[in-house]
């Protein structure tokens, strides 16, 4: 239940202002249907996060406990200070819908989590707590509890949330979370 809740708050918090979040936005302003984006969303990030969650196992496997402490440890804080850095959304492409709403956001969600913060934090989670479906489970539902209320209530939602202190909450979680992987 720990890595589960861990995972969850983490990228929740991880994923307020992140580019993946902001690409949310941009399909619901583009394309205001929230079914297909959602589901694209749910999609993307489990195939995404699965990976992820496997890689991290393959570590903790094949590196051993002792090692993986330490690079969890160091992750966790590398990501902490990352956490500080804000993201932008890059490039374009979703004003066009070729193949569909449900597509585009599948496609575009997907290469957009490609080594982005939330996509580290899950490999290191995965390799912390070495439970991939429950980590994929909890990191997949923190990017819902960030994105699908970004997708139904779009820039009013964001425009009230506190993205500093958001961010900073997340990076002393991340710094908590590598101070005690390294001590433990």
């Amino acid at each position: 239940m720990e890595a589960f809740l861990v995972s969850t708050g983490v990228v929740a918090l991880a994923e307020i202002g992140d580019k993946t979040q902001l690409l949310a936005l941009v399909l619901a302003a583009r394309f205001r249907r929230p079914l297909p984006i959602t589901a694209g969303i749910v999609l993307a990030t489990l195939a995404n996060h699965a990976l992820a969650a496997s890689l991290g196992a393959w570590v903790t496997g094949a590196l051993g406990p002792e090692a993986t402490r330490w690079i969890v440890g160091v992750s966790f804080l590398a990501i902490g200070a990352w956490m500080l850095v804000p993201d932008k959304l890059e490039g374009g492409g979703t004003d066009r819908a070729r193949f569909g709403v449900f597509v585009t956001t599948l496609v575009a969600f997907f290469l957009a989590e490609m080594g982005d913060k939330t996509q580290v934090a899950t490999v290191v989670l995965a390799a912390r707590y070495a439970s991939v479906p429950v980590i994929v489970a909890g990191t997949t539902l923190g990017m819902l509890l960030a994105n699908v209320p970004v997708v139904l209530l779009g820039d009013r939602l964001v425009r009230r949330l506190p993205v500093k202190a958001m961010h900073r909450a997340a990076a002393a979680v991340f710094v908590l979370l590598g101070a005690l992987a390294i001590a433990s």
